[in-house]
């Protein structure tokens, strides 16, 4: 029988829903974690999501736990909500994936003040909010993990997207000064993707084909990544014990070129 690495303890994802939430999700409930399942809108898919890991055989799912919790997590009152429904169910909060974000193209000189506060709130008002309540938890507990999803667009400049790549160099930099801040009790992390592909994702953006296209002939992996490769650093950095403040890069050596 396989080992399961996080038996007995408990996950949050934000924007569990769909995609890289969704991957991440099932590879953490295929670990042994019980998971908490937040989603915004997506009801149905997160419900899905549920029933999935607590179906014994099925892809990702070992017969486990998992709720869907709505909340929309760059508001502090409906993120208090998420929390406590997450006390109430489990009782503990070993990890917190803060995953929940959007991704969408605008020229600098046409970004309108809410295109700005949009991105900042989803991408980065949000990770310090679930982790601003994450960590009494986890700090009266003795220990937690906390990892950020951030993006290669937080350390390489994309001019057609400045809000995108200022909020997530923003979401790196939160993780470096709150694994310093939470230690030693909590391990702060992030994982920052490269171009991530899904068959049922519209892109919302006319070149997003060419910069795919562009991205896989340049890359030395020659490919796009997928929901499992991000997933396999989130479990990675959910067991390791001395690893903080730390970004992985998941991006086929997109970094390198």
């Amino acid at each position: 029988m396989a080992v399961r690495t996080l038996e007995g303890q408990v996950a949050l994802v934000t924007g569990a829903a769909k995609r890289v939430g969704r991957s991440i999700a099932l590879r953490l409930a295929a670990e042994g974690a019980a998971v908490v399942a937040n989603y915004a809108t997506s009801n149905a898919e997160a419900e899905a999501l549920v029933r999935e890991i607590e179906a014994p055989g099925q892809a990702g799912g070992a017969g486990g736990r998992a709720i869907a919790v709505k909340a929309d997590v760059s508001k502090r009152a409906d993120v208090e909500k998420l929390f406590a429904a997450t006390q109430r169910e489990f009782g503990r909060l070993d990890i917190l994936v803060n995953n929940a974000g959007i991704f969408f193209p605008a020229r600098f000189e046409e970004i309108t003040d809410e295109q700005w506060d949009r991105i900042l709130n989803t991408n980065l008002r949000s990770h310090f909010l679930c982790s601003q309540a994450a960590a009494p938890i986890m700090k009266r507990q003795g220990r937690g993990k906390i990892i950020n999803i951030s993006s290669l667009g937080g350390l390489l400049a994309w001019p057609s997207y400045t809000h995108y790549c200022v909020s997530k160099a923003g979401v790196i930099m939160l993780t470096k000064c709150l694994a310093r801040s939470l230690a030693p009790e909590i391990l702060v992390n992030s994982v920052a993707p490269g171009t991530i592909h899904f068959p049922d994702q519209p892109s919302g953006d006319p070149m997003h084909d060419v910069w795919a296209e562009d991205y896989i002939r340049r890359v030395p992996l020659h490919r796009t990544g997928t929901g499992d490769d991000v997933a396999g650093a989130v479990a990675y950095l959910a067991t390791a014990e001395f690893v903080t403040g730390q970004v992985i890069v998941v991006d086929g050596g997109r970094t390198l070129v």
